[in-house]
């Protein structure tokens, strides 16, 4: 059976975005490049430095010159090229603090620049979803902020940036993530708003996205009745189709979350839920986080292949998804063209980004915390772990520590979980300025009750909150908006002076 524009393993194969393991693309990638393979993405486990990706990227190129390479790096907590030190830009909310949309346009142009210089062609940014409920245990920082009209004018100025910058954006998590307490890649979370409140608060900044030209939006494994009662938006044809593109007026690939999430996997199968969102209405299917070999690729594009001779996926549907990415690639050439891309990005990080950061600082000092910074001799830093964010992923460094010991001579460190956090958190720090460090202080009631029992003992101590800062505490409080390198970097000069 053909189908227009290509062999059926060839156009399954085309809508399909794998992962894979190593550094430079196993033979199976370059291999399935030559039969139609459209698009890959990379993650932290394939990026070392910069020549390494150019090099990865210009040997896919080599194989198929329109590939659509794509990443997942918003430039915040969640970031894959600088997933080794962290990120040398703010996130999100703290571009959302600053609320200066200029300012987020040349953050996400300087992004553009730098992932355009390594042949990146897509990145899975900017986060859309208004995290109006300050319990999510997945979006938080990465979001602009809780209010609607704000994550809306930075969501455009994000997508207008980072595609002058040369490389197309991709809003998520359609049609917004932000008001749950359950995270996707465990279980189908439900967002019950009635359509009113979809329209005035989830729904806003994916308008914006659409009126700033976005090229891609990328579905969430979400469960909205009051859109479609049954299925999850990746799934759902009213979501896809009647929403998005009728109502919306969204012309580009419809990329979906990595269809090994729990949300949809768990309920319909690994190639169920490839299948069924293709009938949907989505383009591209992001796979390969954690079944990043051929096999899973394999038995994806002969599912696929199944359910069109079967009848279960419409041929003119598949030809459709497999047209849009092939559009976006032809984006993605155009736009490589009228940007040569000599630049490389510098070891060091974006010094655009850590302008932005400073920006972000907010200082709450109560009476008796007026006039405690900067510190005034060696500090004993007590870091309060919570549990790991998926998203974000484990390899990524955080904390003040390091940058702080590099400052501040005879400074000392502890980092502690909920496992192993002590009755006196504070105990060792002399006579020692002491500095607490959380994350997203208000979700963990561990965290709460050790920071409480730390400020009986040392009520001098300055809080430093690197996550969202929806509990202000302590005589002297820092919100830095997010656990990048250049919000620790911007806290530490904060507390030094320097």
């Amino acid at each position: 059976m053909s189908a227009p524009g290509g062999s059926l393993p060839a156009l399954a194969a085309a809508v399909l975005q794998p992962g894979f393991v190593g550094t430079a693309p196993p033979p199976w990638i370059c291999r399935w490049l030559g039969e139609g393979l459209g698009s890959v993405v990379l993650f932290a486990r394939n990026v070392v430095d910069p020549e390494q990706v150019a090099a990865l990227t210009a040997t896919l190129r080599a194989e198929r010159p329109d590939v659509v390479v794509a990443i997942d790096e918003e430039a915040g907590d969640v970031t894959r090229i600088e997933s080794a030190r962290g990120s040398s830009r703010p996130g999100n909310l703290a571009l959302g603090a600053v609320d200066d949309p200029a300012l987020t346009e040349e953050v996400a142009r300087d992004l553009g620049v730098d992932l355009a210089a390594l042949g990146i062609t897509l990145n899975y940014a900017p986060d859309a979803d208004v995290n109006s409920n300050p319990a999510n245990p997945v979006i938080g920082v990465r979001a602009f902020g809780a209010e609607p009209a704000l994550v809306a004018r930075h969501t455009a100025a994000w997508v207008r940036g980072l595609q002058a910058g040369g490389v197309a954006a991709c809003a998520k998590h359609f049609p917004g993530h932000g008001d749950t307490r359950v995270d996707s890649h465990h279980d189908l979370p439900v967002i019950a708003a009635d359509r009113a409140r979809l329209d005035a608060v989830e729904l806003a900044p994916f308008r914006a996205a659409v009126a700033a030209g976005v090229q891609a939006v990328m579905t969430g494994h979400l469960l909205v009745p009051a859109l479609d009662p049954e299925l999850p938006a990746t799934l759902s044809d009213r979501i896809l189709g009647g929403l998005l593109r009728d109502e919306l007026g969204f012309c580009g690939v419809v990329v979906t979350d990595a269809v090994e999430m729990r949300a949809v996997a768990d309920r319909y199968g690994f190639a169920g839920a490839t299948v069924r969102a293709l009938a949907a209405g989505a383009d591209a299917i992001c796979v390969g986080g954690e079944h990043a070999d051929e096999g899973s690729a394999r038995l994806l594009r002969d599912a696929i292949v199944a359910a069109v001779v079967a009848g279960d996926l419409p041929e003119e549907r598949l030809a459709e998804a497999a047209k849009r990415v092939g559009q976006l690639a032809a984006w993605s050439v155009a736009a490589r063209a009228e940007r040569p891309h000599r630049h490389r990005p510098s070891a060091d990080g974006s010094t655009v980004g850590l302008a932005a950061a400073r920006r972000a600082l907010r200082v709450t000092a109560a009476h008796g915390g007026v006039g405690a910074l900067p510190l005034t001799g060696p500090a004993h830093v007590v870091e309060f772990e919570p549990p790991r964010n998926i998203a974000i992923g484990r390899e990524t460094p955080w904390g003040l520590a390091d940058p702080l010991a590099g400052l501040l001579a005879g400074t000392t460190t502890v980092r502690y979980t909920e496992a192993d956090v002590p009755a006196d958190p504070t105990a060792g720090a002399g006579g020692r300025c002491v500095v607490l460090v959380v994350r997203d202080l208000h979700r963990h009631d561990w965290m709460r009750a050790a920071v409480a029992r730390a400020l009986a003992a040392r009520p001098d101590a300055v809080v430093v909150e690197l996550g969202v800062p929806a509990l202000v505490t302590g005589a002297v409080h820092v919100a830095t908006h997010g656990a990048t390198r250049a919000a620790a970097r911007a806290a530490v000069g904060l507390l030094t002076g320097r």
